[in-house]
């Protein structure tokens, strides 16, 4: 990995006013993203990781800039310059657009049924310059054969193809500039389990083979380990922890981490295990309990977690969390 990362994300918030009453007053703030930073190498896996509602998706459209943020930093690096990308004008992200690329969740709403594949794929190329039909037709065959599909499949439309098709249709449309950063936005969640491992060891297989950066978000801690280098772990618009994959598997510093990983199946019916299980539901964004904003979930709350904001840090060599308790 070289030295200087790719991306630098620095104090993100993102805050969606509430408003009410007949003249739109606002009267509060969701606190969506609040607050988060942390550092993305070339070639290297991030996931990150929560529960719905925790705000992953958030932060990956507000890296890429589908959303603006509300303050912070996102530094990315291209050419050997960085670009803030949160305050980048239309004109200085249009030629950076090509370097980052998103996969979205649903391969069946993320697809234009009335385009076929070549249009599908080719439509980036087109958008960037590519006018003429048979040098994107031959790029476009060459990214289907590289997702594992047939090169005659570029005149069919959507219906035509499964849900994990589909998903390597999107993937194929991720790659088609030649992208240094790819958002991963639960890319398997909606697909059969069979068809999850074969999507995932296909990712595996384009990060090695044209050195791609993934950002890869995900609710299921089993699939973000299977892929990333890194975790973070992500609890109402903050991140609770960070570090190696290895090393948050095997001793995590956070305990809702650690009720994260209890609620991963293992596959012994006969092992018995101490299950971390959570109460309650997750923090309200709208409305952040004082002091750890996981304090009314956690099983080792003490009287200051109620009061004092707990500070991320680092415990261990690049594993950082937000606990009291952490060491």
């Amino acid at each position: 990995m070289n030295k200087e990362p790719l991306l630098q994300v620095k104090n993100l918030k993102k805050h969606f006013p509430v408003k009410r009453g007949f003249f739109n007053q606002v009267v509060g703030q969701i606190r969506a993203v609040d607050g988060i930073s942390f550092d993305l190498h070339q070639g290297e896996c991030l996931g990150l990781v929560g529960e719905s509602g925790s705000g992953k998706t958030t932060v990956g459209r507000t890296i890429l800039r589908a959303l603006s943020p509300t303050d912070g930093q996102v530094l990315f690096r291209s050419d050997d310059q960085s670009y803030d990308l949160a305050t980048a004008t239309e004109d200085t992200l249009r030629p950076l657009r090509k370097h980052m690329q998103m996969i979205f969740q649903d391969p069946y709403s993320s697809l234009n049924p009335r385009m076929t594949v070549f249009d599908i794929i080719g439509e980036p190329l087109l958008v960037n310059g590519v006018s003429d039909r048979s040098e994107r037709e031959q790029r476009v065959q060459e990214l289907i054969i590289q997702v594992g599909l047939k090169p005659e499949h570029i005149r069919r439309y959507p219906h035509a193809f499964s849900g994990g098709q589909r998903q390597r249709i999107g993937i194929a449309r991720a790659l088609a500039l030649h992208p240094k950063l790819i958002v991963a936005d639960e890319p398997v969640s909606a697909l059969d389990v069979s068809v999850q491992a074969q999507v995932l060891n296909l990712l595996q297989e384009l990060q090695s083979t044209f050195q791609l950066t993934y950002l890869f978000i995900a609710h299921d801690l089993n699939v973000v380990g299977h892929i990333s280098d890194r975790i973070a772990v992500m609890y109402a618009g903050k991140l609770v922890e960070l570090g190696a994959t290895d090393e948050l598997f095997r001793q995590p510093k956070h305990p809702y981490t650690e009720a994260l990983l209890a609620a991963v199946p293992v596959p012994e019916p006969r092992k018995s295990r101490n299950r971390a299980l959570l109460s309650g539901e997750v923090a309200d964004p709208a409305n952040l309990p004082s002091g750890c904003v996981f304090h009314p979930r956690c099983p080792y709350v003490e009287d200051r977690c109620k009061t004092e904001v707990p500070k991320f840090r680092e415990i261990a060599t690049g594993h950082l969390a937000r606990c009291h308790l952490a060491e």
